[in-house]
């Protein structure tokens, strides 16, 4: 079989926004109203006038974001009135043409009620339904992951053993639920699970139901797959992190999930996810795991590197990095990067909730746009180094506002959607690039 490693456009999405205006205005008016339009339409006309992010990068990779279910539904939030939602969403279709349910197929939202008719499908279908309006790429995250799955999937009648690790007051994870109906963090009934556990046959099977149903839903419409996120442990000598996933099925939970994807639409794109691969501890467990997953035929098609970074990141970090993911010859996906610019956390490339308030707090560093655009600068220099294995690339988040690290500053547009001066730093090296040939 084979296994595509870039998934091509159609010519009219790579077109630019100000060829877009007569679309996106009927888009908007649908959404937000007319009073709405003009707002939106000028962050557009901003935006037409330097190159945007897909179009500088499409002869190289898909850039992409997540995006949140304001976004994908057009329904203001506390977090943003109708105005500012009108650009978060006018800034989207100019930028990118890749986008990620930050949150809304994560198994906690998807399926929060056991059994069949415990899905809750409406936000991701307006996700799917986003993305295919704007022929964007489409990437389901997450299907198996230690945090924000519910506590029924692990419920059963077997005692936990005795030497089962205690469970975190908060489960980390890549990035906060953000404001919907379980407020932050797990949310009722989604908090540490202590109580009596399924069998290992219990858990596999909800494990393929899960997987064959929300896969299979979006077959065809959503073309890659975070299959397994973040099992990896940050620690010690083990491989795997301690999880009721290894705990209950064991370690090859992980060539189970993939099978089970594969099994439910043959043809899509399937990723393990993880962060921290800077560090070469982690790289190193990381290879270990894929190249066991190889050995067995296991249908991992491509890896999955997070990339929370801060701005003390250099090039040559990034390029070391790139360099060794290559060696197991699978396409490298950059699946949610941001540049933290606060203070507190200039000396951590981790992606957990309960860190996260404290490595986003202590102000900005000095001359934080600066840095921030250098390092953005060298990261993109390491990603065009290696473009024949970076396939994709999607910041986490659209704007510095609607970020899970917001305090941090992360983005290449600010709150008000206005371009940083990291965005000018990212576009230049691709002009770079493109005058060395």
């Amino acid at each position: 079989m084979s296994i595509p490693t870039h998934l091509q456009l159609d010519g009219s999405a790579s077109v630019r926004p100000v060829r877009c205006l007569r679309q996106l205005t009927a888009a908007l008016g649908r959404r937000l109203g007319s009073g709405l339009l003009l707002f939106g339409l000028g962050l557009v006309a901003q935006a037409a006038e330097r190159p945007t992010l897909k179009d500088t990068f499409v002869e190289y990779f898909p850039v992409g974001t997540a995006i949140n279910r304001s976004i994908a539904t057009g329904n203001p939030s506390p977090r943003r009135s109708a105005e500012l939602l009108a650009g978060d969403i006018a800034l989207t279709r100019a930028q990118f043409n890749q986008i990620t349910a930050e949150n809304d197929m994560k198994w906690q939202l998807i399926h929060p009620r056991e059994g069949a008719e415990g899905y809750d499908f409406g936000p991701a279908d307006s996700f799917v339904a986003f993305g295919l309006s704007n022929r964007m790429e489409l990437v389901g995250h997450t299907l198996v992951w230690h945090s924000q799955t519910p506590n029924w999937v692990f419920t059963g009648t077997n005692p936990p053993p005795t030497h089962a690790a205690p469970a975190p007051s908060v489960p980390p994870g890549t990035n906060a639920p953000g404001t919907n109906r379980f407020g932050r963090g797990p949310g009722p009934g989604f908090g540490p699970y202590r109580g009596p556990r399924a069998s290992r046959e219990e858990l596999l099977q909800r494990m393929r139901d899960h997987i064959h149903t929300v896969v299979g839903r979006y077959r065809g419409k959503v073309k890659v797959w975070d299959v397994v996120n973040e099992a990896i442990s940050d620690g010690g000598t083990n491989v795997l992190r301690t999880s009721l996933w290894s705990e209950i099925i064991g370690p090859d939970f992980v060539a189970k999930a993939f099978q089970y994807a594969h099994e439910a639409d043959p043809t899509a794109v399937l990723r393990y996810n993880d962060y921290g691969l800077e560090n070469p501890v982690k790289r190193r467990k990381l290879l270990a795991l894929i190249q066991e997953l190889q050995k067995q035929n296991i249908p991992v098609h491509a890896i999955g590197s997070q990339a929370h970074l801060n701005v003390a990141v250099t090039f040559e970090t990034m390029d070391q990095t790139l360099a060794e993911l290559k060696t197991l010859g699978l396409p490298i996906h950059i699946t949610e990067l941001d540049v933290n610019s606060a203070q507190a956390g200039q000396r951590n490339t981790g992606a957990d909730i309960a860190a996260n308030a404290t490595t986003t707090q202590g102000g900005l560093v000095s001359d934080a746009d600066q840095k921030l655009a250098d390092a953005y600068a060298a990261v993109f220099r390491a990603f065009l180094k290696h473009r024949d294995a970076v396939k994709m690339v999607t910041f986490w988040g659209v704007n510095d506002a609607v970020s899970w690290r917001a305090n941090g500053k992360p983005l290449l547009f600010d709150g008000n959607n206005q371009p940083k001066p990291a965005l000018d730093a990212v576009i230049a090296e691709a002009a770079k690039v493109g005058q060395s040939r």
